[in-house]
């Protein structure tokens, strides 16, 4: 609950102040009605952690944490049940999700990194269309991993994506427009939050700038665009903007969350772009030698590493650029890459990629304030928010930052959150719906969820 601290103004002046009196603040809906909430988004919204889907990680949803501070509110408050596409186990759907382990690596050394899930086996419950017991069928989280807005008129987009098959009412048919309306008619929401976006940088992102960069990509097909490409700004605003107007059109109100700076979480910045530690002094001088041609001289200590650019040149890292999470260790290791070997420019994001991703980043940020600001919605400033997280927060003596695995926020994917990480999530929400809407509902009690399992304690 939130507290209202009053204190003895008048006390203070004329001897030795009390301690102060704390009353307790029951949470209202202030301007906003909550009875019925619909969640809009992508993996994010779903829950997918550690890289992949499972039931507890929809469990730890934001969403989920959110409708549960709804409920505790007496008027206007959430009701009834919070119905989500449950998977049926944890192993991860469709594929393993990830677990630490003590991994060895090619020159005899070991450490605690994350493995896919040793002792997975596909199910064929989880694959199975799910069949909501609310009224009417109803869903109330209706997240899909990996969608785009550019997805969504793509007419039978859940037959290329096995996480919206499962509950989409028209799989082979329908654009996601076309089942979010559904949604909305079949829901009659009060309230609705969307997170839709960051797909459309990641996947340019993840691939180490291996698409279209300009914003001018074009269809590989009828409204269907290379998962590599930056969405075009055009055909992001018309779509984003025909979901905020399915969205609104029972009267609802709602919260718009933007599009963090990717460039800031985990998966980006865990290996440094001068991470070529050389212990021996021959070691430098050897490589020194290898690249005279070039000029590139090397240390003892922290170098760049060598890698491929966009260009296809083998050059030195510069610094800013971005190493990704999925560049293999026992490459650079015992392979010579970053070495003697340039590090593929598919692991890599040079300075013109970044600049790609934070341009697009800027303009459909742009967009979705321009949305809210229109349809008088509340903006969730995420990409703000994900540098507050970058330098750190505390909840309840506890700290969480950015840090890969040790930092107790994101998950072992390095892009999505864990059941805390979603926690901190909604209260970023929360407390921008409570600014929003003059409401007061309740923050999340962050450190009672669970963060990453270590081995021994599983």
């Amino acid at each position: 609950m939130k507290k209202l601290y009053i204190f003895g103004a008048l006390a203070c002046l004329l001897s030795a102040c009390k301690p102060s009196v704390n009353i307790t603040v029951p949470p209202t809906a202030g301007d906003a009605d909550f009875r019925s909430y619909l969640a809009i988004g992508n993996s994010l919204t779903a829950g997918f952690s550690d890289n992949s889907l499972t039931v507890t990680g929809q469990l730890n949803s934001y969403p989920q944490r959110l409708f549960e501070q709804f409920a505790l509110i007496q008027d206007r408050g959430a009701q009834g049940n919070f119905y989500q596409p449950l998977l049926i186990t944890d192993m991860g759907y469709p594929g393993p999700r990830k677990e630490l382990a003590i991994v060895y690596y090619c020159n005899g050394d070991s450490s605690v990194a994350p493995i896919d899930l040793s002792y997975f086996s596909a199910s064929a419950e989880d694959a199975k269309p799910y069949v909501s017991t609310g009224p009417n069928g109803q869903i109330n989280n209706i997240g899909v991993p990996g969608i785009r807005v550019a997805d969504y008129n793509f007419a039978g987009y859940a037959a290329l994506n096995k996480w919206a098959a499962r509950f989409y009412k028209s799989p082979n048919t329908s654009t996601p427009q076309q089942e979010l309306e559904y949604r909305v008619s079949n829901n009659h929401p009060t309230f609705f939050t969307m997170w839709l976006g960051a797909n459309d940088v990641l996947g340019y992102a993840v691939a180490g700038g291996q698409g279209d960069g300009s914003g001018n990509a074009l269809p590989i097909a009828a409204n269907l665009y290379n998962r590599n490409d930056i969405t075009p700004t055009p055909v992001f605003d018309t779509n984003y903007s025909h979901a905020v107007m399915a969205s609104i059109s029972t009267g609802a109100k709602g919260a718009l969350i933007n599009i963090p700076d990717i460039t800031k979480i985990p998966f980006f910045t865990t290996i440094p772009a001068n991470g070529l530690v050389l212990t021996r002094q021959s070691q430098a001088d050897s490589l020194t030698a290898f690249y005279s041609s070039l000029n590139y001289v090397f240390q003892l200590g922290a170098n760049y590493f060598i890698v491929r650019d966009n260009l296809g040149n083998l050059r030195q890292a510069v610094p800013g650029e971005l190493i990704l999470l999925t560049t293999p260790k026992d490459s650079i290791t015992c392979a010579g890459w970053g070495s003697y070997k340039a590090i593929p420019q598919s692991y890599v994001l040079t300075t013109e990629e970044i600049q790609n991703i934070k341009n697009a980043t800027t303009r459909f940020n742009e967009k979705i304030a321009g949305y809210a600001f229109r349809n008088n919605l509340a903006l969730v400033d995420m990409f703000s928010y994900m540098s507050t997280i970058e330098s750190g927060i505390v909840y309840n003596g506890i700290k969480y930052n950015s840090q890969f695995v040790t930092g107790g926020a994101f998950s072992l994917d390095g892009v999505h959150m864990n059941p805390r990480g979603y926690a901190i999530i909604a209260n970023k929400i929360i407390e921008t719906i409570n600014t929003k809407y003059h409401s007061t509902i309740s923050p999340v009690n962050v450190n009672k969820y669970s963060g990453i399992l270590f081995p021994g304690n599983f």
